[in-house]
């Protein structure tokens, strides 16, 4: 008995090996750049032979684009070096890691926006891949909430966007989608506005004659009292939600409300 428990202290604990993932934080090695005029066709040929100021050898040097040279530097080159075309199509031209030496020469060339030129600029990777990233995840979270959404919190957003309620719940969501999609972040911000919940008790007040709309001003329906005036040009709904949204037309909206409700 004592010889199993022995052993059983003995015996090394099991080892687990955890999923580990090699994370790649360098640098992608291909790089995009992107013409600065808007003007022209699809091709726009940049000459691949300039001259630039070298701070580190404090002179002007000149520099070319030859694909089979290690270096862009003239000087450094061989007598029988070939030149070749620089062109950017669509306003754009990729450099793949396979080509370092035509990114040296763009990134070098006077013409690049950040050696003060004006002629083309390389696009920040990352930027551009995080921003990509930031519109697919909110695009994601404005399709949930239609999905998820309870139709009476979906009604106000849609009366907001100017659809209209009397259709069908799919035909509502359907509209609403396109909406969440096209704008995913105002879409998702209409939810928690104030103005937004406002404006559709203001509408289907008016549409159940509740609320009377005119050029000049908004009335009770039943009663003909004025509630605030219209200057001229103005949208009446506009007005009546401006309004409510102040103290003074709190207790209007509440009203409003309370005879929605009934």
């Amino acid at each position: 008995m004592e010889a199993k428990t022995a052993q059983k202290k003995k015996a090394s604990p099991i080892k687990r090996d955890g999923f580990k993932i090699k994370q790649n934080n360098q640098e992608t090695l291909t790089q995009v750049y992107e013409t600065l005029n808007n003007k022209g066709g699809v091709l726009f040929s940049l000459r691949s032979e300039a001259e630039f100021f070298d701070k580190e050898s404090n002179k002007v040097r000149s520099i070319r684009y030859c694909p089979g040279e290690p270096s862009i530097y003239v000087d450094e080159q061989s007598p029988q070096s070939v030149r070749s075309h620089v062109l950017f199509v669509n306003k754009v031209l990729v450099v793949p890691e396979e080509k370092p030496n035509l990114r040296a020469f763009l990134d070098s060339h006077p013409g690049n926006a950040a050696n003060g030129g004006s002629k083309f600029k390389a696009v920040d990777n990352s930027k551009s891949a995080e921003s990509t990233v930031e519109q697919e995840f909110a695009q994601l979270d404005a399709i949930a909430l239609v999905r998820d959404k309870d139709m009476q919190d979906l009604l106000p957003v849609a009366l907001s966007l100017g659809i209209n309620i009397d259709s069908s719940n799919i035909e509502i969501k359907r509209e609403l989608l396109s909406s969440a999609k096209s704008d995913p972040k105002r879409f998702i911000q209409m939810f928690d506005a104030p103005e937004v919940k406002v404006r559709s008790a203001i509408l289907q007040a008016r549409n159940l004659q509740i609320l009377l709309c005119s050029a000049d001003s908004v009335r009770w329906f039943d009663t003909n009292n004025i509630i605030v005036s219209v200057p001229a040009g103005q949208d009446a709904v506009d007005i009546m939600v401006r309004f409510c949204l102040t103290d003074k037309g709190a207790p209007v909206y509440e009203e409003v409300v309370a005879r929605l409700n009934k």
